[in-house]
């Protein structure tokens, strides 16, 4: 595999999209040994067509806000590859949304839901309208806006959007409705719903849930038991709230949260009913986390600054991409952390990664550590379609045995000569030979 031509040409295609071809880069470096021991992928120029979406949808989203104005706003959907099934993937609402962030996570999603073993396909969309600061009527009215163009591209079969940053229950509920509204059909086209119509129990504590389910079975790979470690976690939405809730279960204890403002240290572990107040803060559409330290005495509000010079065994980024630098990197490494797993996607800049492994630290990627997520909204799919609705005990139970799945996958692909298994190897060539089998099976399309 010719990498440095294949990049050269997509930068020449798509220029300016740092963090799509950051992605693509990151995958053609891990199976570029398993792509050259398959000459027939060469011959079908596999790699040229799985580098591009297989359709990008673009539209304006006007809407009037409540001061009578009308806003117009960018709205996407990237439905990337569908070779093992309908595309699914989250909608992203956030100012920096653009078309090379949701190309990069269209294309790690495809890799993500390849590992669940569930038959989904990668896809995201979004728009660069941010819900921080707005009224409750002003994001039902973008909502149906978004909806109302959206809605011709999607379906229950063809493509599934989920939640994201930006997109929580109320949003999806509005979503929901528009779309019934326009076709006239109630079915599972969307996931993340409330439980009274359609919704799966455990859905928003899914991601979160499944990345503490992964990093556990990383230690035990090792003999490590998680109880009693200190986690350093950033964001304080679902992922940060589901993953601070699980890892309080297991016996852990969480010193930090994080925002756009600054992070949290709570050197008595963020639980109980602060775990609580992470959803309040989500819920004001402010985007801050310091109201924490004026809540919860004892606890610091460190300003403009990332968690991840706090002293932890284990490092959750939970907020966004490369949110965890090379100088990050060297702060945990200097301060002894043994894990660092990535419930964000992509959350690790290419220093950083290249930094664990180097050490042979236990490091694992977004799309293994947080496809649980992705993994329960395929569940929801599932009950939808059987008209059904399972106990939380059985789609936990489910949720445990994808995430142990994929960490089979991880070890089988990633395990290195001398015993160390790197993780990020691991799970895209696993993702990768799932996909390049459907396309080669499905001829030139």
């Amino acid at each position: 595999m010719d990498i440095q031509g294949i990049m050269a040409r997509l930068e020449a295609r798509h220029p300016g999209e740092a963090e799509y071809l950051q992605a693509v880069r990151e995958v053609l470096l891990s199976i570029k040994d398993v792509y050259d021991n398959h000459p027939e992928f060469e011959r079908a120029k596999l790699i040229e067509r799985l580098v591009e979406p297989e359709r990008v949808v673009v539209f304006r989203v006007p809407w009037v806000d409540d001061r009578g104005e009308v806003q117009v706003n960018l709205g996407y959907r990237v439905q990337f590859n569908s070779a093992i099934g309908p595309y699914k993937g989250g909608l992203r609402f956030h100012a920096s949304v653009n078309l090379s962030i949701l190309k990069f996570l269209a294309f790690e999603q495809t890799f993500k839901n390849a590992l669940t073993t569930l038959p989904m396909g990668g896809g995201k969309g979004g728009s660069d309208f941010s819900p921080r600061g707005k009224s409750d009527a002003e994001i039902m009215r973008f909502c149906q806006a978004f909806m109302n163009e959206l809605f011709r591209y999607i379906g229950p079969e063809t493509d599934i959007p989920a939640g994201d940053i930006g997109v929580g229950a109320r949003e999806i509920g509005y979503l929901f409705g528009q779309y019934k509204k326009l076709t006239r059909d109630w079915s599972g086209v969307l996931t993340g719903k409330g439980l009274e119509y359609g919704g799966s129990l455990v859905r928003p504590e899914a991601t979160g849930y499944g990345g503490l389910y992964f990093v556990r079975e990383m230690l035990a790979d090792r003999g490590v038991d998680i109880r009693g470690k200190r986690i350093a976690v950033s964001g304080f939405g679902n992922v940060a709230w589901g993953a601070t809730r699980k890892a309080t279960e297991l016996g852990a204890k969480v010193v930090t949260i994080s925002g756009p403002d600054g992070y949290i240290f709570d050197e008595e572990g963020v639980c109980g009913e602060k775990i609580d107040y992470m959803l309040e803060l989500r819920a004001s559409g402010n985007d801050i986390c310091s109201p924490y330290a004026e809540r919860f005495p004892g606890s610091v509000f460190v300003p403009g600054r990332r968690p991840w010079e706090v002293k932890c065994d284990i490092a959750l980024p939970c907020a966004t991409q490369n949110e965890l630098n090379g100088e990050d990197a060297q702060h945990l490494i200097d301060n002894g952390v043994q894990c660092v797993a990535e419930i964000s996607n992509m959350g690790c800049t290419p220093e950083a990664i290249d930094a664990f492994v180097a050490r042979k630290m236990l490091y694992a990627p977004g799309k293994a550590v947080n496809a649980g997520g992705v993994a329960t909204s395929g569940l929801e799919m599932s009950q939808n379609a059987m008209h059904l609705s399972w106990s939380a005990e059985e789609v936990d139970r489910n949720l445990h045995a994808i995430m142990h799945g994929i960490h089979e996958q991880c070890v089988r692909y990633g395990t290195e000569p001398d015993g160390y298994v790197n993780y990020m190897k691991g799970a895209n060539v696993a993702g990768f030979m799932k996909v390049a089998k459907a396309m080669m099976a499905q001829g030139i399309v």
